[in-house]
């Protein structure tokens, strides 16, 4: 659990130390790039793997990538704009979102819990936003609205990951976000880099990855109510690294704020486990398969 959080960390600080010298496109067609060259030569080594890269629902794997890519830009976005704390917390609603969408989407219940974890997101947003004490950050709307999207794609992947496997949503994920990503891009920008963004870059393609294979490990081997509390040390870790970093002020309410989500997402998880006591919420379960609970965690939604 301790390599996902650096690992997530270190993602948020590669791509504000990418965006110095080229545009959120540009990083974002760089790591879907980088990354898609990964997976396949994964899968070139791999037959088994090969064979099942066919998409069996290719417009809802197009669903999913538009909406997910919509989110990562506005992370990415933020990330550039945005104390690292705030952009962090406000990711943290994406669960209450999604307790939002799935009984619309999914005919999933509207339980107490999952109740709960809405109206205390939405108060923990405006906590941090503090709408009527100064004039709301646009950009903190748009990490919102990233929040939401990654909402949906987690309600669409819920569906993807009953036909297919981990491997093929990646790739196809890859494949069909890095053209998206270069509509946007100028490759010309990229010559400015040079040896000395070797880390960033490693940040956030090899990142990306290591955050998701060391929470799906942590899922692997502890219950979600032991894992998810860890995965909110998130916060705290960004807000030191922001301020080592960069500056960036410890604002109590950021992180009154994240309180009063992450005490939404754990009643939920709570919830969910009495009444479900065979079945705890994400736990044992792989990162990628969020069929095995209604409200993922924050981590799941990572871009």
């Amino acid at each position: 659990m301790g390599g996902a959080l650096v690992a997530f960390s270190a993602t948020a600080v590669a791509v504000r130390e990418l965006s110095r010298t080229i545009g959120v496109f540009d990083i974002l067609s760089l790591r879907y790039g980088i990354a898609l060259v990964l997976l396949t030569g994964i899968a070139l080594s791999r037959p088994g793997l090969r064979a099942a890269l066919a998409p069996r629902r290719p417009a809802l794997h197009a669903v999913r990538n538009l909406i997910h890519f919509a989110g990562t830009y506005a992370w990415s976005l933020g990330v550039t704009l945005l104390p690292l704390a705030t952009v962090f917390a406000l990711e943290f609603t994406t669960p209450a979102w999604v307790a939002v969408l799935a009984p619309l989407v999914l005919g999933e219940r509207l339980t107490s819990g999952r109740i709960a974890a809405v109206v205390l997101g939405i108060a923990g947003v405006l906590v941090i936003l503090r709408p009527g004490a100064e004039t709301i950050q646009p950009a903190a709307l748009v990490v919102l609205g990233g929040a939401i999207a990654f909402a949906g794609a987690s309600v669409t992947t819920k569906s993807l990951t009953r036909i297919q496997g981990t491997f093929t949503i990646l790739f196809w994920m890859n494949l069909i976000q890095f053209p998206l990503a270069l509509l946007g891009s100028d490759p010309a920008r990229w010559s400015g880099l040079g040896p000395e963004h070797a880390g960033a870059l490693a940040g956030i393609t090899l990142g990306g990855l290591a955050s998701h294979w060391c929470l799906t490990n942590a899922y692997r081997h502890g219950d979600a109510l032991t894992v998810v509390p860890l995965d909110f040390l998130r916060i705290p870790l960004i807000a030191l690294a922001g301020w080592q970093f960069y500056g960036e002020p410890l604002d109590p309410l950021v992180f009154a704020g994240a309180g009063l989500i992450i005490a939404g997402i754990l009643w939920n998880l709570r919830s969910e486990g009495r009444r479900s006591p065979s079945r705890t919420p994400l736990a044992r379960a792989p990162l990628a398969r969020t069929d095995a609970a209604p409200v993922p965690a924050a981590g799941e939604t990572q871009p």
